[in-house]
């Protein structure tokens, strides 16, 4: 800062002397020094977020003559297709084909894929009680449905508690079949 002398003003007197004001610097240093020691010190002691997945139930690794094999009466396959349609079968699709057990259907709450999957249940359990755990939903995704379709499936299988399903590549034949079913509907 600037010092401000004042004269005397007779001139025999001696002025009044001010003290000597001094700039005040404060050093940061330290301060930065122990901002990043904090900053280092929280980053290696939190633990990160793991990222959380779906749980996987893998079958064992058998011979392909030795799978399990579904009975066809529990057997139930779901086609998600494009235009929020689902095509779906019972059992083999030739047998579906020959015995009408197909259907297109949508995302409906009352009658759409849930409906579905709760009426097989509903049979399966008539003709064994507590048969209804061994329903196997195979779900077969068409390259034309998007994400969505294939999620809200699968919400499905949740909201109705399948405890078997998978999801599934989709055969040329199936895909033909679908598509050509779903425009008729």
């Amino acid at each position: 800062m600037a010092e401000i002398n004042i004269p005397a003003a007779g001139g025999k007197k001696t002025g009044v002397r001010r003290s000597k004001k001094h700039s005040t610097r404060v050093d940061l240093t330290p301060m930065v020094d122990l901002g990043f020691l904090l900053i280092t010190f929280f980053i290696f002691t939190t633990s990160m977020s793991s990222p959380r997945a779906m749980n996987l139930a893998m079958p064992k690794d058998t011979p392909p003559d030795k799978q399990n094999q579904v009975p066809e009466s529990n057997a139930l396959t779901v086609i998600p297709l494009n235009g929020d349609k689902i095509f779906y079968y019972h059992g083999d699709l030739n047998d579906a084909l020959k015995a009408n057990t197909y259907g297109v259907t949508n995302y409906s709450v009352t009658e759409g894929i849930g409906q579905i999957v709760r009426t097989k249940q509903v049979i399966l359990n008539r003709k064994k009680p507590g048969n209804r755990d061994e329903l196997v939903v195979m779900i077969k995704p068409t390259p034309e449905s998007n994400y969505e379709n294939l999620v809200s499936v699968l919400d499905e299988m949740l909201i109705n508690d399948v405890k078997r399903y998978a999801v599934m590549d989709l055969t040329p034949e199936e895909k033909e079949i679908a598509l050509a079913k779903s425009e008729l509907q």
